[in-house]
C-alpha cells in the first residue's frame, strides 16, 4: 500500500512545539496562528501510534458548538484521505473518528456539557480556548481521566486576563513534566506583515496586546490591579533594616463556605510574610493558629473579616488577645468607596504599585488580578464582589482579601513612643505603611 499523505506541513514554529511538548504543555498562541491545526495533527498522529488496547483521545472547546464548527470540521477534512480505504470510521452523530487498525477514538466534545466526559478512561486531550473552560473541568472531570495511563492534556488558547489558561501557563515553570510556551504574531509569520500593521493600528493597545502579543498581562480597563504590576511586586525584595519601624499588621480572612480558604497574612510596611493558607479548618482550630501568630509576631494590629469570622474572633478575644473585625460591606473612612472591601482593596492597590512586596505565589497573584471595579450610580467606587468572581470560573480572593484586611485602619506601632526620639524620620521611612505617615 501506498503511502497517504494528510497534508499537514508545519511551520517552524509549530514544528518546535511538537518536538517540545511535554505531558502537559501550555501553549499561548494568537488569533489565527494555526493552533487548531496543530491539535488536530497531535491528536491524530498519537491516535495513530497507540499501542493500548481502547484508546481514547478528545478534542474539548468551551462550547460544543464551537467545537464542532472549529474542530470537526478539521478533523474530517484532515482524515479524509483515509476514509477510502477504510482506514478511518467517521460518526457524525456521535462526533468520533476512529482508527480501524488500532480500535482508537478521537471525539468532540463541548465544556459547556462536562458530565458527558465523566467516567471515562482518557489517554490524550487538547483543550482550546482554556480562558474560556470553567476550571473544575480541569480539576474534577479531565485530570482524573487521565491518570489510569498517565495520558497527556494540551492546552491552546488566546490569552483573555486571569483564568484558568493564564493560573496553568504560569504554573508550568514550576514542575518537570509541564511545558509552556508563547508564540506571538511576530514569531509564526502566519499573518501577512500589512495586515499586522493595519491591526496595530486599529485596535486598542490593550486589545492588540492580548490578542495578537499574547500578553497575559494587558489588562481590561475595569481591571483594578494588572498582572504587570502583581508580577513586579512578586520579584522585589525588601531590607529588613527599611521595615522595623513599621507596624506589624496580620489580616485574617475565615472562610465562608466549604471550597473556600481560611488564609493568615502578615504585614510590615512594604514587605510581607508568606501566607498561611488553611482548608477545611473549622474556627476553633483557626482561633488557635492565629492566636499562635501572635504570640510568635506580636503584630501591632489583629484585623479579621467580621462577615465569616465572628466565632474567631470572639474565641481570640476570650484567649485575651486584642483583635479588629472588618465589616467588608461596612462604611468606609473614605467617602469615595462604595462600601469597606472596595476601600481597602483601593489601599492595597496603591501599595503595591507604590513598591510593595509580595511572595512569588501564583494563588496571591490570581487573587491580586482577578477582580474588576466599577462606578456605580452615586459615582462611588465598588468592587466586584467574592461571589461574582467565581462565576467568572476563578477562585474565591481569599489570599489577596487576607493581605487588603492589612490596610483597614490606621496602625501605630506599640513601640514608636520607645523608639520616637531614635527612629529614622527619612521620606524612604514614612513610605513603608500608607499609615505610617500620620503617625510621625
Amino acid at each position: 500500500m501506498q503511502p497517504i499523505r494528510l497534508n499537514y506541513y508545519p511551520r517552524d514554529w509549530q514544528r518546535e512545539c511538537h518536538a517540545n511538548r511535554k505531558r502537559f504543555t501550555v501553549l499561548a498562541l494568537h488569533r489565527r496562528a494555526g493552533k487548531t491545526e496543530l491539535a488536530i495533527m497531535e491528536l491524530l498522529d498519537a491516535a495513530m501510534r497507540f499501542d493500548k488496547e481502547m484508546g481514547q483521545f478528545f478534542y474539548v472547546a468551551p462550547f460544543l458548538k464551537q467545537a464542532k464548527a472549529i474542530a470537526w470540521s478539521r478533523l474530517k477534512q484532515k482524515v479524509a484521505p483515509l476514509v477510502p480505504h477504510g482506514a478511518v470510521i467517521i460518526n457524525e452523530s456521535e462526533l468520533s473518528v476512529q482508527i480501524v487498525a488500532n480500535n482508537c477514538l478521537i471525539r468532540i466534545f463541548g465544556g459547556d456539557n462536562p458530565d458527558a466526559m465523566r467516567g471515562v478512561r482518557l489517554d490524550g486531550i487538547v483543550i482550546d480556548e482554556v480562558a474560556q473552560i470553567k476550571p473544575e473541568v480541569w480539576q474534577d472531570i479531565i485530570q482524573p481521566a487521565l491518570s489510569d495511563r498517565l495520558g497527556w492534556s494540551l492546552f491552546i488558547g488566546t490569552p483573555s486576563g486571569i483564568n484558568l489558561f493564564s493560573e496553568l501557563y504560569f504554573r508550568a515553570d514550576s514542575y518537570e513534566d509541564w511545558y509552556s510556551a508563547k508564540y506571538t504574531v511576530y514569531d509564526t509569520h502566519s499573518l501577512d506583515e500589512a495586515e499586522v500593521e493595519r491591526l496595530r493600528r486599529d485596535m486598542a493597545e490593550t486589545s492588540f496586546a492580548r490578542e495578537y502579543l499574547c500578553d497575559f498581562s494587558a489588562a481590561g480597563d475595569d481591571q483594578l490591579m494588572s498582572l504587570s504590576d502583581v508580577e513586579a511586586g512578586a520579584t522585589r525584595t525588601i531590607p529588613d533594616r527599611d521595615i522595623m519601624y513599621a507596624p506589624k499588621i496580620l489580616g485574617v480572612d475565615p472562610a465562608r463556605f466549604g471550597d473556600d480558604r481560611s488564609v493568615i497574612f502578615m504585614r510590615q510596611g512594604l514587605a510581607t510574610h508568606k501566607p498561611i493558607i488553611l482548608r477545611g479548618i473549622d474556627n476553633m482550630a483557626l482561633a488557635q493558629r492565629v492566636a499562635s501568630e501572635i504570640m510568635e509576631h506580636k503584630p501591632d494590629a489583629v484585623f479579621i473579616d467580621a462577615g465569616a469570622g465572628s466565632g474567631v474572633i470572639d474565641r481570640l478575644r476570650q484567649l485575651g488577645h486584642e483583635v479588629t473585625e472588618v465589616a467588608f460591606a461596612g462604611k468606609p473612612t473614605d467617602g469615595r468607596y462604595l462600601n469597606k472591601r472596595a476601600e481597602i482593596w483601593c489601599e492595597l492597590r496603591d501599595w503595591l504599585t507604590g513598591g510593595g512586596c509580595i511572595p512569588n505565589d501564583q494563588g496571591l497573584k490570581q487573587d491580586l488580578a482577578s477582580p474588576t471595579y466599577f462606578y456605580n450610580s452615586a459615582g462611588k467606587i465598588q468592587l466586584e464582589s467574592k461571589d461574582e468572581i467565581k462565576k467568572r470560573g476563578l477562585p474565591s480572593p481569599d489570599i489577596g482579601d487576607a493581605l487588603a484586611l492589612t490596610f483597614s485602619f490606621p496602625v501605630i506601632p506599640k513601640s514608636s513612643s520607645h523608639h520616637s526620639s531614635n527612629r529614622p524620620r527619612t521620606d524612604a521611612m514614612r513610605g513603608h505603611d500608607p499609615f505610617a505617615s500620620r503617625t510621625q
